[in-house]
């Protein structure tokens, strides 16, 4: 699956039990269509993400960055505090890129991609 998304805060690291590190951060797609009667409604779907394969590009997806995500979309099922059924979708990410952004974070995303170790001497 192919999503353009904005990343609605900061993403954070988390370790597992088996000590491997995971990003997990929360992404909005913004959709609309016409009602019957010619009315515009906007639809916002909030998916969360979890990225495994470098935990240290975590620093870049802040809140408000427009990427494009590659992944595996899934649903959780759960029951609310109420005991209601509720679910939410998540999206294992393969890859990302970022699209927009100043030209100095555009440096910076063609510097860093995904799958480069990140080491904290970086230039900027």
């Amino acid at each position: 699956m192919q999503l353009t998304a904005t990343v609605t805060a900061n993403a954070q690291v988390n370790t597992t039990k088996g000590n491997k590190q995971v990003v997990n951060f929360t992404v909005a797609v913004n959709d609309s269509y016409k009602t019957k009667d010619g009315e515009r409604v906007k639809v916002t779907e909030f998916i969360r993400c979890a990225y495994w394969r470098n935990p240290a590009t975590a620093q870049y997806l802040t809140k408000g960055a427009v990427i494009e995500l590659y992944g595996r979309l899934g649903v959780d099922a759960y029951l609310d505090k109420q005991g209601q059924a509720k679910a939410s979708i998540t999206c294992h990410v393969n890859d990302f890129k970022f699209h927009g952004g100043s030209k100095k974070d555009n440096a910076i995303v063609q510097q860093v991609t995904p799958d480069t170790p990140v080491t904290e001497d970086l230039p900027f």
